[in-house]
Parts: C-alpha cells; structure tokens; sequence
C-alpha cells in the first residue's frame, strides 16, 4: 500500500532535517512506542504497539537509514515483528526550500503480511493513514517548538 504526500513547515531545511533525522525525536513522534534503542547512526529499533479498532498489534520494528543528501533527502527500511503480522515499509523524503520555510514531500510504500494483512488494503489504509497524519501533526509541533528554541532541532522538555 502506497501513501505519499507533502507538508510545509515554518522552519528552515536545516530545522526540519535536524529533527527528521534525530532517531529519538522520531520515535518520540510514532504514535505506541514504548521503548526504543538506537544501535548507530543508521540502525535503531522500538516496541510498538499499533491501535487496530478494538486492540492493539504488538511490534518490534528495526529501523535502518538507506540513504541521504544532507538538508535535501533521506530514506529508510523498517522491518517489524509481531503476532499475527509481518510489517515492511520503504520510506523517504524530499526537503525544498518554500519561501522562508520549508516544503516536504514524503512516500511510503507500506505491506503487511499475515492474519493481520489479510484484513485486506480497504481495512488497513484508513488506519495507515490514520497513524501517518498523526506522526505528521507531530512532527509539525516538534518542528515549530526547534525553530522557536532557536533553530538547533534539540528536543523540548
């Protein structure tokens, strides 16, 4: 299942990639982590747990970044494990420069195998897009609260 989109930020490219590619800000955007363990720069991992309907599919996604232009561009292969599903996704993004903020258009290309990917394409894409927008309304908050913290991407307390 493919979903892709774009997003413009009141932030410059250097803001928006600092938190885009500050693995624990990431995960502190994911809606259901509950732990999370960077292994390099390149390879981290969580325990998710991903609301469908009336529970909750348990996770353990491996992150690996598969390539970057510094400020421009950045991909990533996440691989997850759980009972009753099997979850692949390919992800990236493009940053632009969009008068005094930033544009970013985003892809992912999202499959899921097992009892859980059986529920079929119709089922799933409303809570895949579901969780997308709420990662992208929190990666707007984090955004705007590094741009007002003066531009360092640094997380907030």
């Amino acid at each position: 299942m493919k979903v892709d989109g774009e997003r413009t930020f009141e932030a410059s490219r250097q803001v928006v990639w600092d938190v885009l590619n500050d693995p624990a800000q990431m995960a502190a955007l994911m809606p259901g982590v509950q732990s999370f363990d960077v292994q390099d720069a390149t390879h981290w991992s969580a325990d998710v747990k991903i609301p469908l309907g009336l529970g909750a599919l348990a996770l353990k996604i491996e992150f690996e970044k598969t390539g970057e232009r510094e400020l421009e561009f950045s991909s990533l292969k996440a691989k997850g494990k759980g009972v009753g599903a099997l979850i692949g996704m390919e992800t990236s993004f493009t940053l632009e420069p969009a008068g005094e903020g930033t544009r970013m258009l985003w892809a992912a290309d999202v499959s899921v195998a097992g009892p859980v990917g059986s529920m079929g394409q119709r089922v799933l894409q409303p809570i895949v897009k579901q969780q997308v927008n709420q990662v992208l309304t929190a990666l707007d908050k984090q955004v705007t609260a590094a741009a007002q913290a003066g531009g360092d991407g640094a997380p907030q307390l």
